[in-house]
């Protein structure tokens, strides 16, 4: 069973949203300090990477990373192309067969450049989660750093997806990835007061 990491490596220097906390990985306590062991240390934001968003991460009285139900972050899940797109809308699937898909995973290959945070990207409209909710979707995945527009500060697909029991995995890796059919496996960290959690994100065929 070949299996395909769709997570993006954390490296320092790596892009991060502008402002946000820098990752940055650290030998802390080397061999020759601790007698037998290098330990490192990490300094990154919960939003680092590839990575699931918790509701609190936008709405105050939203649900932490450790009440997200594990059950949505592995199952089945369908890759679908949106190449060339400025947004993903309900018109954009109405063709698409989603019966029996919990899970959506949108391809624009829009983050040309992995080493530089994106200028912009197709960003999901609002009218897309209640299209997505009626067809059974508890999960959509992207592979760029945010389903709204970078500047947007109301967060209205974030807001919307909430509302209809979507939950949200981003920048994703799905470079090499065909269109189709695979079984996701995508677990954020048992963070308790999380708002966010990485993931190591992998897709088996």
């Amino acid at each position: 069973m070949k299996i395909y990491d769709i997570s993006r490596k954390l490296i320092n220097g790596m892009p991060v949203w502008p402002g946000d906390t820098d990752f940055q990985y650290e030998v802390a306590w080397p061999m020759e300090e601790s007698g037998s062991v290098n330990v490192g240390k990490l300094e990154l934001s919960t939003h680092t990477g590839t990575h699931v968003d918790a509701p609190f991460h936008f709405d105050n009285e939203g649900k932490r990373i450790i009440e997200l139900n594990l059950d949505l972050y592995i199952g089945p899940a369908r890759v679908i192309n949106m190449l060339g797109k400025e947004s993903i809308g309900a018109a954009d699937l109405e063709k698409i067969n989603l019966d029996g898909c919990k899970r959506v995973l949108f391809r624009t290959l829009a983050w040309e450049k992995p080493d530089v945070f994106p200028e912009k990207i197709p960003h999901i409209e609002p009218n897309l989660a209640p299209f997505l909710g009626n067809k059974g979707v508890q999960l959509i995945g992207l592979d760029v750093p945010s389903v709204d527009p970078l500047d947007s500060k109301e967060l209205p697909a974030h807001h919307s997806l909430n509302e209809h029991g979507i939950h949200i995995l981003e920048s994703l890796m799905l470079d090499e990835i065909e269109p189709g059919d695979y079984e996701l496996i995508a677990l954020p960290l048992p963070l308790v007061e999380g708002d966010g959690s990485p993931v190591r994100a992998v897709l088996r065929k």
